[in-house]
């Protein structure tokens, strides 16, 4: 699948699937306090394990953002 064909899966995802769109809402949500976190310049040992646990959970997300999508993908054939 090219890249422009994931990114139209991942908007009609968006727009039509309430797992894909929750689970982007908590990515985007996770990716707004990391960054809260990096824009500090000193990080307490609590944050520092907080912001490997948000980095953590991102890519959690993100892997079955991904899932969701291939699986899309493959079921109405729009992958190559």
């Amino acid at each position: 699948m090219s890249p422009a064909e994931a990114q139209e899966v991942k908007n009609l995802l968006l727009h039509s699937n309430d797992q894909y769109r929750d689970l982007a809402q908590r990515h985007h949500q996770l990716d707004d306090r990391l960054h809260q976190l990096l824009e500090r310049h000193y990080l307490s040992t609590q944050e520092q394990l907080e912001e490997v646990t948000l980095k953590k959970r991102k890519l959690a997300l993100k892997d079955e953002m991904e899932r969701i999508a291939r699986d899309y993908a493959q079921a109405y054939g729009r992958s190559s």
